[in-house]
């Protein structure tokens, strides 16, 4: 143990996928999000990114899983630890770049009870978010296996980030009930991502958009940030209509934007 959680969790992670695979199959890995730009908030997830040189077979990701749920849940992580989210790409599929991108493997705790009932998704479809993970490890990812994620990972084209977030925005609305805060700030980070170029921590692109909304939408996208922040309690079932029309009229000016070629 180093005393750094972020980084004994790293480590924890990267054991767990030494141990599932063997040698010379994972590349390299980077931390990315809130543990490495800006601080991990109250409900962070540890963000990492790993990069294969092929695909894992379906015992392999079965080990995977296996491995970081212990390390992962709330019941059974060590308390200062986080919820993980891992992202398994293959290098060659990344590397050259092409849109759309597709990840091999995702951990994260909403999938918890998929892969507790044996639900696995071996053969995934292309996944826009990924253009959206690599343009943020290339940026401020740190590097917790292998070298500089400029030697492994392309960078991803200002348009291909634009398309992601438009291929991303259905996806996305699909969870506004079950997810309310974190689609609302979500969406906040792909309007100010497609409307500047830059890609904002969630609370940093709240800022950006407040002073765009009508007073209305101030207060339900401002208690979504406090919230994320621990600074208030959120209970969306009463506030469900206010938060429907807030991510309607983001949405709305979401898809108003033209695809950016700015730098990202």
């Amino acid at each position: 143990m180093t005393g750094d959680p972020v980084r004994d969790q790293a480590d924890a992670v990267l054991r767990v996928l030494d141990a599932a695979l063997p040698s010379g199959t994972l590349l390299a890995a980077y931390l990315y999000g809130s543990a490495v730009a800006g601080g991990l908030r109250p409900d962070s997830d540890l963000d990492v990114l790993g990069v294969t040189a092929r695909r894992l077979t379906a015992e392999e990701q079965r080990a995977v899983i296996g491995g970081l749920m212990p390390i992962s849940g709330r019941g059974t992580r060590p308390a200062a630890w986080r919820p993980v989210e891992l992202t398994l790409v293959v290098g060659h599929e990344v590397r050259p770049w092409r849109y759309p991108p597709r990840f091999d493997l995702q951990y994260g705790e909403w999938l918890r009870d998929d892969f507790l009932a044996g639900r696995i998704d071996d053969s995934p479809s292309p996944n826009p978010d990924v253009a959206i993970l690599i343009t943020m490890v290339l940026a401020t990812g740190r590097s917790v296996l292998g070298p500089p994620a400029a030697a492994v990972l392309d960078p991803v084209p200002p348009v291909d980030v634009s398309r992601a977030i438009l291929d991303g925005l259905e996806p996305l609305l699909d969870d506004v009930e079950d997810d309310t805060r974190n689609v609302l700030l979500t969406l906040a980070r792909m309007w100010s991502t497609l409307a500047t170029g830059d890609i904002r921590s969630k609370d940093a692109a709240v800022a950006w958009a407040l002073p765009l909304l009508p007073e209305q939408h101030r207060r339900t996208l401002s208690l979504a940030r406090d919230a994320y922040l621990g600074q208030a309690d959120d209970d969306w079932a009463e506030l469900m209509p206010t938060a429907r029309l807030l991510a309607d009229f983001m949405v709305a000016r979401i898809r108003a934007l033209p695809p950016t070629d700015a730098s990202v």
